[in-house]
């Protein structure tokens, strides 16, 4: 059993690359399309496919390959950032560019400004060229170099421009609707038996995508938390009865606010998506709340922005361009619910939101090179003519999944799982809360 991805058809161009063809570890190699990687490594799966006979779920190795289904002399590759922004996104940028010239020498690479909005003609955007020189130095910054945008366009139109530009290749950075979005771009040029190739890279700094291991700017996102957090507790060990609450970003999944409580452990609660927690009466997070200031007269609150939203029962569900719902803010309602129930004790509350200055700072050294080597990886599977899929790393190695695998459900963290248990460990929130 594997996933099956895309071909555009026979790959018959001989690949520049001057790379071995024996297969070995210790060796960089062609990968021939026929290597594969078992997704399930537990012992409880190897013995069940023994038992039965069937083949483990295996996902295609990605790499180089020896034949390539385009002319790197006559390639047009256009490459296009959409959703939110996320450290990371200029270097998988920079890397793919970089890749496209000095690996293959393709005919040109264009970029595509404000996300799927500049694949249609009527907003006026245009477009813009991308070689070495122009983003040789826009990893140093944060944000997107090409500019980003919420919303989608007409797949119709957006399929009628790449052909119009003649472009052969494209790339697409970003999360669940941005795939879903390029996964449909694929699916109207397959309908017009059109020969162009569409690769995504997974980009969500919630970590919330699938299957793959972790998405870039996840790392960064609780780094530069770090230190934000260690100063929350300062303020609030400073006071009498000190409260702070820090509100990360997780729409729907806990992760940094999680991550970034196990990286800095000066946190004392952590409230996540994922959690049904109650606010009041037996078991409830103030009596929690009030225990902890009852001992140690301060406490440090992390809440994922997408926490508590059970709270928020009877209001209307509002959507965002991109079709998420947008949630109540959980981080001002938690101060306020705060303040109205410590009415019988002195406390001080200190709010903080640094989520735009986590979303917009550049990639730490770790995601940088994530991001290289997943940009290296997308530019290879796409030149061989691989189409509709995404890559990431799964198990620690680099696979080419199909879109539609990763996009079927969002990851979240499993409340009885090693990592949650780790989370109760390092803040001693009591076990009932969720």
């Amino acid at each position: 059993m594997k996933f099956q991805n895309r071909n555009l058809g026979p790959a018959n161009y001989e690949s520049p690359l001057q790379l071995s063809t024996v297969r070995g570890d210790n060796i960089f190699n062609f990968v021939d399309d026929s290597e594969r990687l078992i997704f399930d490594l537990s012992r409880e799966n190897y013995d069940h496919c023994l038992k039965t006979g069937e083949e483990p779920l295996c996902l295609e190795k990605s790499g180089p390959r020896q034949k390539l289904f385009f002319d790197p002399k006559n390639t047009t590759a256009a490459v296009v950032t959409c959703g939110g922004l996320c450290p990371g996104i200029n270097n998988v940028i920079r890397g793919i560019v970089m890749a496209l010239h000095y690996f293959y020498g393709i005919k040109k690479t264009i970029g595509v400004p404000y996300g799927y909005e500049g694949l249609n003609p009527e907003m006026g955007h245009g477009f813009v060229e991308l070689t070495p020189d122009k983003v040789k130095d826009i990893h140093q910054f944060g944000g997107t170099f090409l500019g980003s945008s919420r919303g989608g366009q007409s797949v119709a139109t957006m399929v009628d421009t790449l052909i119009a530009n003649e472009v052969d290749i494209l790339f697409a950075i970003g999360g669940d609707g941005t795939l879903k979005g390029v996964d449909a771009i694929g699916e109207e040029i397959e309908k017009r038996g059109a020969k162009i190739s569409v690769v995504g890279v997974p980009k969500t700094i919630d970590n919330d995508i699938d299957l793959i291991d972790k998405s870039f700017g996840f790392e960064t996102s609780f780094d530069v938390a770090s230190p934000i957090l260690r100063d929350a507790h300062n303020e609030a060990s400073g006071a009498y009865n000190g409260i702070s609450i820090i509100k990360l970003m997780g729409r729907d999944s806990g992760f940094i606010a999680a991550s970034a409580a196990l990286a800095m452990p000066t946190v004392n609660f952590v409230l996540i998506p994922e959690m049904a927690f109650k606010l009041e009466g037996p078991h409830g997070f103030f009596e929690a709340l009030e225990k902890r200031l009852e001992s140690k007269k301060h406490a440090v609150i992390v809440v994922a922005e997408g926490a508590g939203q059970q709270l928020f029962e009877g209001t209307d569900v509002v959507k965002d361009a991109s079709g998420n719902i947008k949630h109540q803010d959980i981080g001002v309602y938690l101060k306020k619910r705060i303040s109205e129930h410590f009415t019988h004790i002195p406390i001080t509350i200190k709010y903080i939101d640094p989520s735009y200055i986590i979303r917009s700072a550049p990639a730490n050294s770790s995601d940088s090179v994530y991001c290289s080597r997943l940009a290296y990886h997308a530019v290879h599977g796409a030149m061989a003519g691989k189409t509709r899929f995404v890559v990431s790393k799964v198990n620690n190695r680099f696979v080419y999944i199909p879109i539609t695998e990763v996009t079927k459900k969002r990851k979240k963290i499993d409340l009885e799982s090693e990592f949650w248990f780790s989370v109760l460990q390092s803040t001693g929130q009591p076990f009932f809360l969720g």
